[in-house]
């Protein structure tokens, strides 16, 4: 059949490991056979970010600003170990990170569901999406070992010098420990307009949550700031969506949460995210089975699969070995991609083919062909049957020609 074709390149970021053969196969089998593929590419893969001194992160995530839509393979964040194993002159920061930052983005995740394989949690009926404010808290703080009596103080000084404000934070009359937290406005504002607008792509509702009672200043200015941001500028598009912006405290989110169907976006702070995000996952079924797609603030979007490398399976592939290594977050990333490349510049067939790739995904798993993380996990009338990862894909690829 003639295939379909592009105006504007993807950004493509390749990746490491399992990962990165996955990658070039989903390729070869589901993707250049039906699309004209253009993209603009760049290697993340841990010797080519060594190679550039990691300017290809840098380059990619500027591409990104540029073409609007990215889809990246999962990369190595490197560990002492890792610095030893691909002899790098230094520890490169995780391209996830760099990318982030540059382009002020906030990280939405969301589980994949199949019929015969059911969340943990039995109220689940729809999908819940995670948005993490991917941004200082904890994960900035300044840490302090105190070793004995004294007295510790919070203090700020103005940039003119001028303005101190000082306050104690506990007189320590034994060791103990100490930590100090920020974040700013800006980086708050474009978590809020990044939720915002993902609500509205997605016509879902947004829950967000602090602990406001107790942290009447840093927890509270999160509150403040997201709704003052909705009322003036977010407000009428919701109303006109009939979808909701709903505020609690974190406790009451959760409990809301486990009981509820599901079906929304769920706003955390930093830490929130992280661990909510990785509750939510497990509870679907499997962090193979979870979408992730980074939104800047200006509407830009990189996509990506949630998990890691698969490093373990890389090793058995490096030896000669098949895997059985479960490519659908991967696949995911690119059909939303391609979605959203088609969306933006009107092509609707590149829409329509990211559906029929997905659907035949899932119609894949529900008739019993799967990889084999997935077979402890089904509760499916058909027999499951663990296969390789390639013979996952032509599967995929048979009931997609179908």
């Amino acid at each position: 059949m003639e295939k379909i074709q592009m105006t504007t390149p993807l950004v493509e970021m390749d990746g490491d490991e399992m990962t990165r053969v996955l990658w070039q196969q989903i390729k070869d089998e589901l993707l250049l056979p039906y699309i004209d593929l253009k993209t603009e590419y760049y290697d993340l893969g841990l010797p080519e970010r060594e190679k550039t001194r990691d300017q290809v992160t840098v380059d990619s995530a500027e591409a990104t600003k540029k073409y609007g839509v990215a889809v990246k393979c999962a990369t190595i964040t490197p560990n002492a170990q890792r610095v030893e194993e691909y002899k790098l002159s230094e520890m490169w920061k995780s391209p996830n990170g760099t990318i982030r930052a540059i382009l002020d983005g906030t990280v939405f995740r969301a589980p994949i569901m199949v019929r015969g394989i059911s969340p943990v949690v039995k109220t689940w009926k729809k999908p819940i999406t995670i948005a993490r404010h991917a941004y200082g808290d904890v994960y900035k703080s300044t840490e302090y070992r105190v070793p004995g009596p004294g007295k510790a103080e919070l203090v700020f000084t103005g940039a003119d010098g001028r303005e101190e404000f000082r306050q104690t934070v506990y007189d320590f009359e034994c060791a103990g420990v100490l930590q100090g937290q920020y974040n700013k406005d800006s980086s708050i504002a474009s978590f809020a307009r990044s939720c915002f607008q993902y609500a509205i792509d997605t016509k879902q509702d947004l829950w967000f949550a602090t602990k406001d009672t107790i942290s009447k200043k840093y927890d509270h200015t999160f509150k403040d700031i997201f709704q003052e941001i909705f009322d003036a500028e977010y407000k009428a598009a919701f109303d006109a969506l009939g979808i909701e912006y709903f505020y609690t405290l974190i406790d009451d989110a959760v409990a809301r949460v486990v009981r509820s169907e599901g079906g929304f976006i769920w706003a955390c702070k930093n830490y929130d995210g992280d661990v909510m995000s990785d509750m939510v996952s497990t509870a679907f079924g499997s962090l193979a089975m979870m979408t992730s797609v980074l939104v800047s603030p200006d509407g830009k979007y990189e996509y990506e699969a949630a998990h890691g490398t698969v490093t373990r399976h890389y090793y058995k592939y490096l030896k000669g070995e098949e895997t059985s290594t479960n490519p659908v977050a991967t696949l995911f990333a690119w059909t939303g991609a391609l979605r959203k490349r088609g969306e933006l510049d009107g092509i609707a067939e590149l829409g329509e083919f990211a559906d029929r790739l997905e659907a035949a995904t899932i119609a894949a798993i529900e008739g019993g062909v799967m990889t084999k993380d997935l077979v402890g996990l089904w509760e499916g009338e058909t027999p499951a049957r663990g296969v390789t990862s390639l013979e996952f894909l032509r599967a995929i690829r048979a009931r997609l020609e179908a």
